[in-house]
């Protein structure tokens, strides 16, 4: 599927729809994403929190880890959406931890990160937001 803005708009739609499934008892912080596989097909993932606060997962690597736990490991974009429980929100933007799970399945340069609020949407790629990221290559000893 080509990024294009039927594509981006359709991408953003599922996050809006996975966000519907957080679980934030403690933040009231939504998040939703639509990571958008290079077979086609879409995993969804919301943040589930944690009253620990540490074993809280985030709404990206949600759906990261459905699509690998399913063998999936090839990704062309994922769209992420976050707000506070009624409030229409901004962009909201991968954390560190999500950016490098991202860099460990996806070439920085290709992948496409779509953040949207409402229907409004600003594209990045991977090396945008994860300049200098450590990756396997980095461990390559040849």
């Amino acid at each position: 599927m080509k990024l294009d803005e039927a594509a981006k708009k359709k991408l953003v739609a599922e996050a809006y729809e996975a966000q519907k499934m957080a679980y934030v008892p403690y933040s009231n912080f939504c998040v939703g994403a639509a990571l958008l596989a290079k077979n086609g097909k879409i995993y969804r993932g919301c943040n589930i929190e944690n009253a620990a606060f540490s074993p809280t997962n985030c709404g990206e690597r949600t759906a990261f880890f459905k699509a690998v736990s399913e063998g999936v490991t090839e990704f062309e974009a994922i769209a992420v959406v976050g707000n506070k429980k009624g409030e229409k929100g901004e962009f909201c933007s991968p954390c560190g931890v999500c950016r490098q799970v991202m860099a460990e399945f996806c070439d920085p340069d290709e992948f496409k990160v779509v953040l949207g609020a409402g229907e409004e949407t600003a594209v990045y790629s991977l090396k945008e937001l994860l300049p200098l990221g450590f990756t396997k290559k980095d461990l390559d000893s040849e």
